[in-house]
């Protein structure tokens, strides 16, 4: 069973209506982050009516861009969300909240817009209830794009929605996901994936990330933005960026000399950062040193230390004006051409792309402060 092509959807309302399906031990994260985003979009997008081209810029012309066009023709820009599940009623979460549903999968018949898979404890259980995948698969052919959040991309795996497709999904479960279907292309750095019409995030707040690439797919950069302001989130984190950085990634060193060591690396990304030298910090050979690095932290030193220079250059490019090559000389990748070649490794972009899509934001950021020297 297939997506519902657009233009069968187009004439059927005139508002985007979302289905959020909701699972018994539901992450309640999973369902209220792309639920606000959604409502926030839609509270936002009604004050276009107070705007006057004829007038210029104004505060509340900033909310929108009057020339996206919607990819469904004659559709208002307003989302409708709704929460549903598999018996309809409250339904009870991993936080101790019941989340109340307002219809059972069943009494959905009209076409719809989105389809949202929550992720939550309760996946094992759905992927092995045979009436509720066949409502998943009915529900997908009723609408124009699935989504999941989190360990929602199972559900839709185990129906054969990501089949041959790239997917990804918490970086705790990726190698599950992958285990389990071989016949997907599990990617586990990014925080969310696009293969067609279907969609897929990693966990918790990855869901609000992709909530907000769908709105700016579907409504344009303007009230993206301005749902990020409100809501007080990165204004739009490429889908290829790390789930985790460095840090959180080496958090289960024991050793006081490794823990020692990441401090420094954070402070002098610029400096002398070889297996030599750190070995040489820590009074361990260097082959030795090698090991227990990759024993502890589960990387290379090569790798940790050209993730948290990576980091460090996104800092400093969403923050500050400096030119490439100073960025690249002061956080260790020493010219241009690397930090390119980083970026595009990393994310699929150049830093320059980078700077200009994190820096697009109406706010003002602050500046950082760096040694005064004269772009070449």
């Amino acid at each position: 069973m297939g997506l519902m092509a657009d233009a069968t959807l187009s004439s059927v309302s005139n508002t985007r209506h979302c289905k959020i399906l909701v699972l018994p031990g539901a992450f309640s994260l999973d369902v209220f982050g792309p639920l606000e985003v959604f409502t926030m979009a839609r509270r936002l997008w009604s004050q276009r009516a107070h705007w006057d081209p004829a007038l210029g810029a104004t505060e509340t012309s900033d909310l929108v861009d009057a020339t996206a066009e919607s990819p469904i023709a004659g559709q208002s820009a307003a989302y409708e969300v709704e929460l549903v599940s598999e018996h309809g009623g409250a339904v009870p979460s991993t936080s101790h909240v019941s989340l109340n549903t307002a219809r059972a999968t069943h009494q959905i018949v009209e076409p719809f817009d989105t389809l949202v898979i929550a992720g939550g404890n309760g996946m094992l259980a759905a992927m092995q209830s045979v009436a509720l995948k066949s409502e998943v698969l009915r529900l997908a052919a009723l609408c124009r794009r699935v989504t999941s959040v989190c360990t929602g991309a199972f559900l839709l795996a185990e129906v054969g929605l990501l089949r041959g497709r790239r997917a990804t999904t918490h970086w705790a479960s990726c190698d599950a996901l992958a285990r389990l279907f071989p016949d997907i292309s599990v990617e586990r750095a990014p925080i969310y994936t696009r293969d067609g019409n279907v969609y897929t995030s990693a966990g918790a707040t990855a869901g609000m990330d992709l909530a907000l690439a769908l709105v700016r797919e579907d409504l344009g950069n303007a009230l993206a933005r301005e749902i990020a302001r409100w809501l007080v989130l990165f204004v739009q984190r490429p889908s290829g960026q790390p789930q985790l950085s460095a840090a959180l990634q080496s958090q289960s060193s024991t050793r006081r000399p490794l823990r020692d060591l990441q401090l420094f690396i954070a402070d002098r990304p610029d400096a002398d950062l070889s297996v030599e030298k750190l070995a040489l910090r820590v009074g361990m050979s260097p082959r030795n040193f090698a090991r227990a690095f990759a024993r502890e932290l589960g990387v290379t030193p090569a790798h940790y230390v050209e993730s948290v220079r990576f980091e460090a250059a996104c800092r400093r490019l969403e923050l500050g004006d400096d030119c490439l090559d100073h960025i690249a000389l002061d956080v260790g990748f020493g010219t241009v051409k690397t930090l390119m070649r980083a970026f595009k490794r990393k994310l699929g972009m150049g830093p320059a792309q980078y700077r200009e899509l994190r820096r697009s934001a109406p706010a003002a950021k602050p500046s950082v402060p760096t040694r005064a020297r004269a772009c070449r």
